[in-house]
């Protein structure tokens, strides 16, 4: 009995020893650090580090097999940061040089501090063995690779040193880069760690396997000696100049322009951000990926300038997303001229306050004025949008939101229906404390001149996630006079049902790290029409991970679609497949990924079946190639062959876009990009040689060339720029 109930003592209190929070101190400093990646000053070895990190990869059961110490110290103005990473030999992978790598497939460190303790956003900085920087703003609890923001930039120091068998990072973030609550002495943190040599990753918190290695949900504790205090945030002064010399093949023209305006940051407060916006200058230094579209709907793009990107994740995080995203920042500048083609809205000026009121509430409002473009019947318009969102039980969230596009004056271009639109919204976002429970659920209503019923858009979404099994039920319905001017809607007047099951498996032993198999079914109905079924799409799918990195999955999908318009599925003018008939079909689907931890890497997904009522057979492939650190080069193939029976077409697709990037230092880079598309008959060259004379602050000269691809071949449109951006603290 006595040895019971001494096992029962032991049992526990090795249980309770498990549920402890790992914590880590930050010790006040009052001497000065010196960061070169040394580490040699006294007060570093009288910090205790955070150490004792776990396997994420192959397994997360088990220590990580090579050490990790993370110390951190603090002054009035910085938080430092020394890091130590032991390995097998010095031999790293450092692809590139260029700041804001990715991590997979090089060596690399990375913090991530939730300064409110809310397990919903946080701060997110990294180094490799090179000392390159990366950083971004993490949303959404870290339970998508959504949620992270790459295009987020701000001061900081960073140097590293190379040894044998480990390498050195010291760091040095300045405070008025977080936003945190004044007299606070708790933050929540985690690290995690990619080990290319012993093929290892892990983070200082246990992760289990099926969340992402970044999730909120799984944080330790830097407890601060003494209480922060007030940020010394200062006032951030971003002027540029852009000019641009181009000619306009098509229509014969020459354009010579000059242009000046900037960005102003304010802090307010602790834990608020006042941004404003001058003339801004979004021209196209660096030019979107172009992609094979042979769907009968418009694809959504990332948002890369910089007015639109801290906090974006509270203005543009509502909806389900890829159907319904009430506000979607790039309509912003975006407009479509007499004869419905989209060109470049010039924008006069914007202003956005962002940030936290207190711990538990987040406020957002944004407002930018465009300009009119009589010649091309375009309006002036405000578009402003107002956020709020307050923070309920351990991470899960309730969100309002008020978007307004209006004129600004009449015009007589214009008909009533389009002087305004609105749209006001509620959202639900469930994240429980270990993120086993996600799921989002909405109400959004439009408001329109005329419009006074079918406007409501709603959904549901509701997953469970445990090691073995992923489950999850979701519908959407979208009403036919649903409008959103600011978003992305892809189609209205819909009930979608999306259950989707998963089974994954571990095995113990063999190459394999990791196979599941799943169930996606989509079904998709038409209200106004009687609640026809319009489409369905079953996806059977299964995946192997490999310990080795790489990766197959294996897909069948079984398609129905009625058209109801007639439709080129090629995307070329082609003879269209009529509308108002069904069509069924199934088709097969392979990808593999080879190890990037490779100096050659490589991608390739063939598929093959039916397609409406042809064939289609298709072969994507990208293959990468690096000099490390200093040339990188990737090329990605996309062949899609479409065989219809007359008189449809039957077409050869292709996009081919090679590019080439040059790191030369930290500070220099060449960028090199070309897309051949038949499918838009187009051949661009993007090439950017970018200078990063001092934080923040570039040199641009980017080269633009486009020429028609169909007979004859001829030039389209040449422009150079010359961009100058500086980033001026006062």
């Amino acid at each position: 009995m006595k040895k019971a109930i001494l096992l029962f003592l032991l049992f526990t209190c090795s249980f309770l020893h498990a549920q402890e929070v790992k914590k880590v101190y930050v010790k006040h400093i009052t001497a000065p650090i010196t960061v070169d990646g040394y580490l040699d000053e006294t007060i570093w070895s009288e910090s205790v580090p955070a150490t004792n990190f776990w396997q994420y990869f192959p397994t997360d059961t088990l220590q990580a097999k090579q050490e990790t110490e993370i110390r951190m110290l603090f002054d009035e103005d910085n938080l430092y940061i020394g890091i130590k990473v032991s390995s097998l030999s010095n031999n790293f992978i450092v692809p590139s040089l260029r700041r804001d790598f990715r991590a997979f497939g090089n060596d690399n460190i990375t913090m991530l501090f939730d300064t409110f303790n809310d397990g919903s956003n946080a701060y997110f900085f990294g180094s490799n063995p090179a000392g390159v920087k990366r950083e971004a703003l993490l949303a959404g609890g870290g339970t998508d690779i959504k949620g992270f923001n790459m295009a987020w930039d701000t001061k900081w120091i960073s140097k590293s040193k190379i040894h044998d068998t480990y390498y050195i990072v010291e760091m040095a973030i300045p405070f008025s880069a977080f936003k945190f609550r004044e007299g606070e002495t708790k933050w929540r943190f985690n690290s995690y760690q990619f080990d290319t040599q012993g093929n290892e990753r892990s983070a200082w918190i246990n992760i289990p396997q099926n969340q992402w290695i970044f999730n909120l949900a799984y944080m330790g504790e830097m407890i601060f000696e003494k209480p922060l205090g007030k940020s010394k945030a200062p006032i951030s002064i971003i002027p540029y100049l852009n000019t641009l010399s181009a000619k306009d093949f098509e229509n014969n023209a020459t354009l010579n322009n000059f242009k000046i305006g900037g960005d102003a940051k304010f802090a307010i407060g602790n834990s608020m951000n006042l941004d404003l916006t001058f003339n801004p200058d979004f021209s196209q230094i660096e030019v979107d990926q172009q992609i094979t579209n042979l769907t009968r709907f418009e694809v959504s793009l990332p948002e890369r300038r910089q007015f639109f990107v801290e906090n974006s994740d509270l203005f543009g995080d509502f909806g389900s997303g890829r159907d319904e995203n009430p506000f979607f920042s790039r309509r912003i500048g975006i407009a479509k001229d007499i004869n419905g083609n989209s060109i470049e809205n010039e924008i006069i000026g914007g202003v956005r306050l962002s940030g936290k009121i207190n711990n538990n509430l987040r406020l957002g409002i944004l407002s930018v004025q465009t300009k009119e473009d009589i010649a091309n019947e375009i309006p002036a318009t405000n578009n402003s949008v107002l956020a709020i969102q307050q923070k309920v039980f351990s991470r899960s969230n309730v969100s309002f939101l008020f978007i307004n596009k209006q004129a600004t004056k009449k015009y007589d271009f214009l008909t009533d229906s389009n002087t305004y639109n609105r749209v006001i919204g509620i959202d639900y976002n469930l994240a429980s404390a270990d993120n086993t429970w996600t799921g989002r659920y909405f109400v959004h209503k439009s408001f329109s001149p005329g419009v006074h019923s079918k406007d409501v858009s709603a959904g549901i979404s509701t997953e469970y996630n445990s090691k073995l099994f992923k489950i999850r039920l979701s519908g959407l319905y979208i009403e036919d006079d649903f409008r959103s001017d600011l978003g992305f809607v892809r189609r209205t007047d819909i009930i979608k049902i999306n259950p989707s099951f998963e089974r994954a498996f571990y095995p113990k032993k063999g190459k394999i790290q990791k196979h599941s198999f799943s169930v996606i079914p989509i079904f998709i109905w038409r209200p106004e029409l009687g609640f026809e079924n319009s489409d369905y799409t079953i996806i059977s799918k299964w995946e192997l991970n490999y310990k080795n990195n790489s990766e197959i999955e294996v897909s069948m999908f079984n398609r129905f679609t009625h058209l109801y318009n007639e439709f080129d599925p090629t995307g070329t003018g082609s003879t269209p497949l009529p509308g108002n008939k069904n069509y069924t079909y199934t088709s097969f689907d392979v990808k593999y990924r080879s190890d990037m931890r490779k100096k050659v890497s490589f991608g390739i997904s063939p598929s093959f079946g039916q397609f409406f009522n042809g064939e289609k057979y298709s072969l994507e492939g990208q293959l990468t190639w690096r000099l490390q650190p200093y040339f990188q080069t990737k090329i990605q193939v996309n062949y899609n062959y479409i065989n219809l029976p007359n008189p449809y077409p039957t077409k050869s697709i292709w996009l081919i876009g090679p590019r080439f990037d040059v790191t030369f230092s930290k500070s220099l880079f060449w960028n090199t990009l070309i897309q051949y598309s038949n499918q838009q008959g187009n051949l661009s060259i993007n090439s950017r040689l970018q200078w990063r004379f001092a934080p923040l602050s570039d040199l641009f000269i980017a080269y633009n060339d486009n020429y028609f691809t169909e007979d004859p071949f001829a030039p389209k449109f040449r422009s150079i720029n010359l961009k100058l951006t500086y980033w001026l603290n006062l």
